[in-house]
């Protein structure tokens, strides 16, 4: 790794389903609005007092810039026909979503810097389905603080509530005007201008919303055949993400 990597590694640390039947004959566009009836007041105040990043314009964007990598050389194919995304959790209403029911909620769409954490950037258009819409819809209850996400290559990350309902979260399935790539996180992934490359997950599956960072039975398990691959190869004791777990910033603010 590189000298950026070095340092932070040294640093350390500085209910109710709404399944696709549910989705299917409903206009899940709408809900989004419907499901404020109980909704986290703290996480409510969070929306109101955050403001977005500068964004740039479409002619800045570095298509040859965004290098492509990963903790390891393996990219799942996930067959968006059959792909379903899953919200839990510490939630009133957990979430089962396929692409289709994601397509359904309000697109956003935002020109950022990526950063990462070796020292490179680029600018990229990305477009998809703003955390915030579906932190709303699943109702995390008062006590929730963090959550967990899982990835189909068994890549394992946290992050505070906060940054998650950042008006520029999102779970992007658009990259460049285009669908994403697979070797980019396809059919979704996170993409936000306040964290470094390494929270950004890709192939995101699974979001487990909760009051501490004490891991999800589905990482403590490791069930997932790729996450005992990574666990295997490089020794881990999962906590709080893949890099964090061996001495990077958890934080990762850009």
């Amino acid at each position: 790794m590189i000298a950026r990597r070095d340092f932070l590694r040294l640093a350390g640390g500085a209910g109710l389903s709404l399944g696709l039947t549910g989705c299917a004959s409903a206009d899940l566009g709408n809900l989004v609005g419907m499901a404020t009836e109980g909704f986290n007041q703290s996480i409510e105040a969070l929306l109101l007092k955050q403001s977005p990043v500068p964004e740039f314009a479409l002619d800045r964007i570095q298509p040859a810039e965004l290098i492509v990598n990963g903790f390891s050389n393996y990219a799942p194919a996930i067959d968006p026909s059959t792909f379903r995304l899953t919200l839990d959790g510490d939630v009133v209403k957990p979430l089962n979503l396929s692409m289709e029911d994601l397509y359904k909620l309000s697109k956003k769409s935002m020109v950022i810097r990526h950063v990462c954490v070796e020292g490179w950037a680029a600018i990229v258009q990305w477009a998809g389905v703003s955390l915030r819409d579906l932190v709303q819809l699943a109702q995390p209850a008062n006590n929730v603080k963090y959550v967990y996400i899982q990835s189909a290559d068994g890549y394992y990350e946290s992050w505070d509530i906060a940054s998650l309902v950042h008006p520029q979260t999102l779970l992007a399935y658009e990259m460049n005007g285009n669908p994403i790539p697979i070797p980019n996180g396809a059919p979704l992934r996170l993409a936000s201008p306040i964290k470094l490359g390494y929270k950004l997950s890709k192939w995101v599956t699974r979001i487990t919303f909760t009051s501490s960072l004490v891991p999800p039975v589905w990482l403590r398990d490791r069930s997932d055949r790729a996450l005992l691959i990574a666990t295997a190869r490089y020794g881990l004791n999962p906590v709080k993400g893949f890099w964090e777990d061996q001495g990077y910033e958890w934080f990762a603010g850009v």
